[in-house]
């Protein structure tokens, strides 16, 4: 030991100062992640010992239901029925990406599925009028439809998130110009005005302070006022007759065209993920095993290639017509899936909004911009009701006026909570919406092939798996001085 100039005593031995390589290799040895799939499921067993057990619950849920159904019911399990549920759980499920956003920044969004209706009646009412809204709105109506959207805009431009300002700004021009006449475009307006509702709900909440809970409860009574407005009470809009939007949830893909989608997805999937892995551990960073990489390639290539190889298969009832292919709305769910997951494990946004949902004092010294974090998740969460709403119109055939104010929100709230999504914030991912999803709809789907089975116990069966959905995600967080 020596001593500075203030007569303090400094460690002398360069030892201190100085580390080998071997020193550093143990040092970092707990930060290179598992070296095998044995040791990958070690750790998985301890998280979900530790409350964290992910999508684990969903799954099992899952298994438990297809187990009670199909001993009730000889229907469940059949190629038709299977087709059945993947369509009746696309809308929930892009809704329920969407809400995964919200959720994951402590916030809830109890308009969303309201906002799907008067999106999907804006794509409705553009179809059926040659894409004249004014004309089927009247000029008060669209005047005041425009200025919300252009106000808006400012408002997403103020915020900087020019993505969403150059969507509601396009959705204007779709709609002044009457060019919702192509089914294209009359689908991307029905996406910029939910891009618009999600920028105001997100500006009262970030900006203004208001509790989210109160902002969307209201929204949530005033855009079925709107609904009403656009459409008349009791009324519906047709869409059956549009082929490009009927056929989302009515038509399905070439069996050829199927099986080479599904082959060019796993592939790009094994790819990156290896790549990723083996680069990763080149570098010395933390990454998964090659092995576990493989393993569960595998597994996700089995079970993808089974169900598009059952949805190929011919399920019509009858000789003169065959129902086979997959449908295309599972397609669009794959595409929108694998587009969110990117963002949010791949992006520096995606990190800012775990971050923010976390510990939202603790991303604001980091230098990040809160206000505008939370803003872009609504932004996204009613874009996405947009888009749910497109799909929804397509499975009714229209859009009637009570359209999403029954249980489409309270269905994708509990499909990402299901799912493994906290609604405390800063835990869950967007694969929790799509497990939930098939796990909601599989609830009514099985129960209404039971005969003599009251409708009643859907309501029940749902809402008792959602509460202890969300008793598990409370305890989960519960520390030991709290109990």
């Amino acid at each position: 030991m020596t001593t500075d100039n203030k007569g303090y005593s400094v460690a002398s031995d360069a030892s201190v100062l100085e580390s080998t390589p071997e020193a550093d290799a143990a040092a970092f040895a707990s930060d290179a992640g598992p070296r095998n799939v044995v040791d990958a499921f070690k750790g998985y067993v301890a998280k979900v010992r530790g409350g964290e057990g992910g999508a684990l619950p969903a799954i099992l849920g899952a298994l438990v239901l297809v187990i009670i159904f199909a001993n009730t019911s000889d229907v469940f399990l059949s190629k038709g029925n299977f087709a059945n549920l993947l369509q009746q759980a696309a809308q929930i499920s892009v809704l329920g990406m969407g809400m995964v956003f919200v959720l994951l920044i402590g916030e809830i969004d109890l308009s969303a599925g309201t906002a799907g209706g008067v999106c999907a009646a804006s794509l409705a009412l553009a179809l059926n009028n040659d894409g004249d809204l004014q004309a089927s709105l009247g000029t008060g109506v669209f005047v005041a439809l425009m200025l919300i959207m252009v106000a808006t805009v400012v408002l997403a431009a103020l915020s900087k998130l020019w993505i969403p300002a150059v969507i509601i700004a396009l959705g204007i021009v779709v709609a002044v110009a009457h060019l919702g006449t192509t089914q294209l475009l009359a689908m991307f307006l029905s996406v910029a005005v939910g891009t618009s509702i999600g920028t105001l709900i997100g500006f009262l909440v970030a900006r203004v302070g208001i509790p989210s809970f109160i902002v969307t409860l209201a929204l949530f009574l005033a855009w079925q006022g709107v609904l009403l407005k656009f459409i008349g009470t009791g009324a519906a809009i047709p869409t059956r007759n549009f082929d490009l939007v009927d056929k989302i949830e009515n038509g399905y893909m070439p069996v050829v065209f199927a099986w080479v989608v599904w082959a060019l997805a796993m592939l790009a999937y094994l790819g990156t993920t290896a790549y990723r892995s083996i680069s990763r551990r080149r570098e010395g960073l933390s990454a998964e095993p090659l092995d576990l990489v493989l393993v569960r390639a595998g597994a996700i290539a089995v079970v993808t290639g089974i169900a598009v190889f059952v949805l190929n298969q011919d399920r019509s009832r009858t000789v003169f017509a065959k129902i086979q292919g997959v449908p295309w709305a599972v397609l669009i769910v794959a595409i929108v899936f694998v587009f969110w997951t990117y963002i949010l494990t791949r992006t520096q946004y995606g990190r800012f909004l775990y971050a923010v949902g976390g510990n939202r004092q603790a991303a604001r010294r980091a230098g990040i911009d809160v206000k505008r974090i939370r803003m872009s998740a609504f932004v996204i969460c009613s874009g996405m009701a947009g888009l749910a709403g497109i799909i929804g119109a397509s499975y009714l055939g229209g859009v009637p006026s009570d359209f999403g104010k029954n249980t489409d929100v309270l269905y994708a709230v509990g499909a990402a909570v299901i799912g493994g999504t906290s609604l405390f914030g800063g835990r869950g991912k967007v694969r929790d919406a799509v497990i939930g999803a098939i796990v909601i709809a599989m609830i009514p789907n099985g129960l209404n092939l039971i005969k003599n089975i009251s409708s009643a116990y859907v309501f029940l069966v749902t809402g008792l798996v959602l509460l202890v959905a969300a008793g598990a995600d409370a305890l989960s967080r519960r520390s030991p001085a709290e109990d």
